[in-house]
């Protein structure tokens, strides 16, 4: 994604997309290795560790080059777009994109938003060197990315075009909530970022994810009956699953429960049913259930709307300093003027970089609870162990604890196959 989206929404720490889709045959299952097999010599480290060997040196190399490549752009990306931030602002285009938005209309809602427009149409270009290496060269060079440039270029632009439409109107309520409350701007800013982020996640499956992949409902009674069996025993009101074509972007297989108050739906991706058993597809859909089941979604906005306050806290502090101290020379006018908008986004980028680590211990908490949830619901170990091979392709396996503690937002491959070797353990040993 261009860098605009990725400092102006913090929609990442709300939306727990899992992606699944198409009507295919699943495929017959990984074979089992001998020491994960049912027995009474079965042990939980062992046949984890059998698990992990059937991945290979070559492919387990290729993971971890992958994913530990993406600590080193989490970097880049921090500093690349803190630096296009502040060339706006210190070459003086921030101030003149809201000059050219006030000689077209002196109404100042239209004055931001044409602002914003003008503000993502740069990030876009500016950010394009590393976005094109990283969104599509390095994933074609991992075998990770199935689209042409032309097509994966159509979806950026979309993107950009969401960017401006959305992002236009955000700006209009904040800047306007600024103007209108200045010595609490902060308390009632963060308390309306998070109605907007609550407003995206209802949005998103309904109306902008069909904009770049066909949704349609599963019709394969053999894959979709025994989801629905699932859902009907966990309580889930669902009587449809649906599917999207996510192949034309890659391989990678996906699932997910997104929406919110009403617009929840639960969709598979086509790579899962091509690629994975039926015994994997009925566990990814038991940990996705879980997420439901357990009220994740909600569960998020407390901690968002906390870490939001925070970051607004310090956006108030840091804004009034950097305004007394740099805004003359960048033509900046004030916290209501648009132009400020790389300089807030400069502010909570550097927030945002240094709780990287809480925002991914609390998703990675998440998930782990809905993988014991899936275990328990689908009771597929072997198949849970064999949708954690598959997501290897793009996951490290094995990463040591501060590692994982700072950089997954999943539990690591290992951890998810050894929680199902250990509930495979347990569960052998109860019904003896």
């Amino acid at each position: 994604m261009f860098f605009f989206l990725r400092w102006f929404v913090l929609l990442r720490w709300l939306v727990l997309l899992v992606m699944v889709s198409a009507a295919l045959p699943a495929q017959p299952a990984l074979p089992v290795p001998p020491p994960a097999q049912d027995g009474p010599n079965f042990n939980a480290q062992t046949a984890t560790q059998a698990y992990l060997d059937t991945l290979g040196a070559q492919k387990t190399a290729k993971s971890d080059a992958y994913f530990e490549g993406g600590y080193w752009l989490i970097l880049w990306d921090f500093l690349y777009g803190a630096a296009m931030l502040l060339l706006l602002l210190k070459t003086g285009w921030s101030a003149r994109f809201r000059d050219n938005a006030g000689h077209i209309t002196p109404k100042q809602p239209l004055i931001d938003f044409l602002y914003v427009a003008q503000f993502a149409v740069a990030s876009f270009v500016l950010g394009a060197p590393l976005a094109v290496y990283e969104g599509y060269f390095r994933e074609k060079q991992y075998g990770l990315m199935n689209q042409t440039f032309w097509a994966w270029s159509v979806d950026q632009l979309k993107s950009l075009g969401l960017a401006i439409v959305l992002g236009g109107l955000v700006a209009m309520v904040l800047i306007h909530v600024v103007r209108r409350l200045p010595r609490t701007w902060h308390l009632w800013g963060a308390l309306t970022t998070v109605v907007f982020l609550a407003f995206g996640t209802m949005i998103f499956p309904v109306f902008i994810a069909p904009m770049f992949n066909q949704y349609t409902i599963l019709t394969d009674a053999h894959v979709r009956d025994p989801i629905l069996r699932l859902a009907r025993q966990n309580g889930i009101p669902a009587t449809n699953i649906y599917e999207v074509d996510a192949s034309r972007q890659s391989n990678r297989i996906s699932a997910n429960v997104s929406g919110f108050l009403g617009t929840e739906r639960i969709t598979l991706n086509d790579n899962l049913l091509k690629r994975c058993s039926q015994a994997c597809v009925e566990a990814v859909m038991g940990h996705e259930m879980g997420h439901y089941v357990m009220n994740h979604i909600y569960k998020m906005f407390p901690f968002t709307l906390i870490v939001t306050v925070a970051m607004f806290v310090g956006l108030r502090r840091g804004m009034d300093w950097a305004l007394a101290r740099f805004g003359a020379s960048w033509r900046l006018l004030g916290l209501t003027d648009p132009a400020t908008i790389p300089l807030a986004l400069l502010i909570l980028s550097v927030f945002s970089f240094a709780l990287t680590p809480v925002n991914n211990t609390l998703v990675r908490t998440q998930e782990y609870e809905a993988d014991i949830f899936g275990l328990n619901t689908s009771r597929q170990a072997d198949g849970f162990a064999e949708a954690a091979l598959q997501l290897s392709e793009y996951r490290k396996l094995s990463p040591g604890p501060i590692e994982e503690f700072i950089f997954f937002d999943h539990p690591s491959g290992r951890t998810r196959i050894f929680s199902a070797m250990r509930w495979k353990a347990e569960n052998l040993q109860a019904e003896k």
